[in-house]
């Protein structure tokens, strides 16, 4: 009896332990609670329309120096590489040929006056005869005409030795611009000539001159790029600003910034089958001769304002195969990833023109800890803040120590 007595109780307890680990189980682990995030709440503004090309810097005039006439070339009167200055003397060629020419001409010129001076005595004195008859009219009409044809011979003298003067100037090889010397094409003691005369075909190149303040820097832009500008602005989203107007910034192979802006001065109307762009061109003030010709920069074009664009921080965007996209906190607490447009940068910022809206909580920091559609806790992002939870640095190392610090 006693048995029977004890094994009830017993069998209580073993049901009730088993209750109890059966409610155990079906209530599981504890639920962690959701991530914290640092977000930015985006609004919609105006921000400059900026491009970042590469140009390749040339010179505002640059002008052949070449020999006008052809002779011996006698010496060089300028140093390579220094400013010059318009009309300066460069080079001389030998005149001498030129001085001999132009006495000569000279020569024929005083004959021709001397034959013009002798029939127009003649004529004069027949017109005075003629009307008293004693010279025919047909003398008359002999001694003029042979007066027009000695004033003709002295107007073509005339221009003889004209001709021969500029000839002889030519021989004095002057800069044509202000600007910077080039260096020597042909030494002293050449032959030089002038190949097709003043057309200067085939005229013998002894030097350029480049004027190097200002500079024009030369790029260009895909009409792609133009075509989108251009519905933009159809559209309102963007400003274009007018072509004297639009600013442009250079950056030196360095990566140093100069110190001068640009101003665009030249849209070509048409589009360069090489290369499928269309040229542009800025002029650059170069007041300390730092630029050369022929130099590549990258430039920052200000071409006008983008209207209703986002300004998101750098690190809260990411791309993969499919493109850019951010990460957001929803309104009901949960991530959801946005597929955006990011070409161009302000700054630190990512300028995101379409694919987010207006209030959007962008996540900054604690990206590695969010996944799309699971739940989030927002607080707002400061620049240099840590992530929301993040250890403070050291306290690891702190926790792990003993406290007599062995």
């Amino acid at each position: 009896m006693k048995s029977s007595s004890l094994r009830t109780p017993l069998l209580c307890l073993g049901l009730l332990s088993l209750a109890a680990c059966g409610k155990g189980k079906d209530q599981g682990p504890p639920q962690m609670p959701p991530p914290e995030v640092g977000v930015v709440k985006v609004q919609p503004q105006t921000e400059p329309l900026h491009k970042s090309l590469v140009g390749r810097l040339s010179p505002y005039r640059s002008a052949d120096v070449r020999a006008r006439v052809s002779g011996l070339l006698l010496k060089r009167a300028y140093t390579e590489g220094s400013d010059v200055k318009q009309g300066q003397l460069m080079f001389q060629i030998d005149p001498a040929p030129y001085k001999a020419a132009l006495n000569a001409n000279l020569a024929v010129l005083a004959s021709a006056q001397a034959t013009y001076a002798n029939a127009h005595v003649v004529a004069e004195r027949d017109r005075a005869l003629a009307p008293k008859g004693y010279i025919s009219r047909a003398q008359l009409d002999a001694d003029e005409a042979a007066e027009r044809s000695a004033a003709a011979s002295v107007k073509q003298a005339e221009a003889d030795v004209q001709s021969a003067r500029v000839n002889l100037s030519y021989t004095d090889v002057v800069s044509p611009i202000d600007g910077r010397s080039g260096q020597q094409q042909v030494t002293e003691g050449a032959i030089v000539g002038n190949g097709t005369a003043d057309s200067g075909a085939s005229s013998t190149l002894l030097t350029t001159v480049d004027q190097l303040d200002p500079l024009y820097v030369n790029f260009t832009m895909s009409v792609s790029d133009l075509d989108q500008l251009r519905r933009a602005q159809t559209a309102g989203n963007v400003t274009l600003t007018e072509q004297n107007k639009a600013t442009v910034a250079v950056t030196l192979p360095d990566g140093s910034v100069y110190g001068q802006q640009g101003t665009l001065d030249f849209s070509d109307a048409a589009v360069n089958p090489a290369t499928g762009a269309v040229n542009l061109r800025a002029k650059l003030p170069n007041p300390d001769r730092t630029l050369l010709p022929g130099q590549y920069v990258t430039i920052n074009a200000n071409l006008g304002e983008q209207h209703n664009v986002f300004l998101v921080p750098q690190a809260a965007l990411l791309r993969d195969t499919a493109g850019a996209y951010t990460m957001v906190v929803g309104a009901d607490g949960k991530v959801v990833r946005k597929n955006v447009t990011a070409d161009d940068t302000s700054g630190s910022n990512w300028v995101v023109t379409s694919g987010l809206h207006a209030g959007d909580q962008v996540i900054v920091s604690g990206l590695q800890r969010v996944k799309e559609g699971a739940p989030a806790k927002a607080s707002p992002w400061q620049p240099d803040q840590a992530a929301p939870g993040a250890a403070k640095p050291g306290a690891a190392q702190g926790a792990g120590k003993p406290a007599n610090g062995q």
